[in-house]
């Protein structure tokens, strides 16, 4: 695919849920690729690098430390990172900075269904994030068709789409879309 003609695909299943003193964002996606390419994608450097908002220091499908990149344009933000679980193809678990990233994996008639639960600092983040995520795993999916786009991160998700994803993950979610009372700025 042309990277100019890409669009965001239809809204994820989203929900946010407290979870102690933090808030997970429970994102679910329908991949058409079996568990086992999925999980490639989700834990080797070379893959992450064309889809993820963050470049790995390595292979993320075994326990143990690690740091996670994420780039803005020609900044890279370093954050330390723990593998806790990695349990292939099923679950990936690990830290990013303050945040807990879970990724479930189960077979679908379609490929596989992919759970994350991204524990955030405070429930007004989940649209932001959602968008993000939606727009990484659109990425994902295009690099698993074998029609890589490449990865969109940072400021850049301005131009696919990013607002109109948070202000509608917002609306999902029972948050009030930005610029509106009570909404994000």
């Amino acid at each position: 695919m042309d990277r100019d003609s890409f669009r965001p695909g239809p809204l994820a299943e989203v929900a946010r849920v407290p979870a102690g003193d933090r808030w997970d964002l429970v994102f679910v996606r329908d991949l058409r690729h079996p568990p086992e390419k999925v999980w490639a994608a989700l834990t080797e450097p070379d893959r992450l690098a064309q889809w993820a908002p963050f470049l790995a220091s390595r292979d993320l499908g075994t326990p143990g430390d690690a740091t996670l990149g994420a780039l803005d344009g020609e900044r890279r933000f370093e954050a330390p990172a723990t593998v806790l679980r990695a349990e292939r193809p099923v679950l990936l678990e690990y830290t990013w900075g303050d945040d807990m990233l879970r990724w479930e994996l189960s077979p679908s008639d379609a490929g596989t269904r992919l759970t994350l639960r991204h524990r955030i600092g405070m429930p007004d983040l989940a649209p932001m994030t959602a968008a993000g995520w939606h727009l990484c795993l659109d990425v994902a999916s295009h690099l698993l068709d074998g029609d890589p786009v490449g990865p969109i991160r940072g400021a850049e998700a301005k131009d696919f789409g990013w607002e109109r994803l948070r202000d509608a993950y917002a609306e999902r979610l029972g948050q009030a879309p930005a610029g509106e009372p009570g909404g994000l700025a």
